[in-house]
């Protein structure tokens, strides 16, 4: 692995640490803040267990592609780990990893680092722009959700 095939992105978010990561395993909620828009997630399964799948399936500009991946890592609130292959990608069966980890910062905020190793060295750019903009997204969705909590 080289430090060329990783991608860091980090973002304050507006909730606790317990918050950010349940965000992580809601199939459901995910589907509002996973994928980089234009493209949309519009099925995500998972089964939050270390050695159990996930899969999402994603809409982008008229084509049809899916992440799947395995948990390896769930460690409530700090951090999961999860593999990460692309149907897209010009080899489907490699094996990437991300790691999102999450910090308490602030009040009622956290510092989430997402990291993803083992990237094809192709697709390092589309991942850095994809998770800084999921990032923003997860951010302006725990916001919503906490403005419609307090209505």
């Amino acid at each position: 692995m080289t430090a060329d095939r990783v991608v860091t992105v980090r973002r304050v978010l507006p909730a606790p640490p317990d918050v950010v990561y349940d965000e992580w395993l809601d199939p459901v909620g995910m589907l509002e803040w996973m994928c980089p828009r234009p493209a949309r997630a519009v099925k995500i399964s998972l089964e939050p267990s270390v050695g159990r799948p996930l899969r999402i399936d994603i809409e982008d500009d008229g084509s049809s592609l899916y992440v799947t991946g395995m948990f390896v890592e769930l460690d409530r609130p700090r951090r999961l780990r999860f593999t990460w292959s692309c149907s897209a990608w010009a080899d489907p069966s490699v094996q990437s990893l991300v790691t999102v980890t999450l910090a308490a910062h602030g009040a009622d905020e956290t510092m989430m680092t997402i990291e993803h190793e083992q990237l094809p060295p192709e697709e390092v750019d589309s991942h850095q722009h994809g998770w800084g903009t999921i990032a923003v997204q997860l951010g302006k969705t725990i916001r919503e959700r906490a403005g419609k909590r307090q209505s």
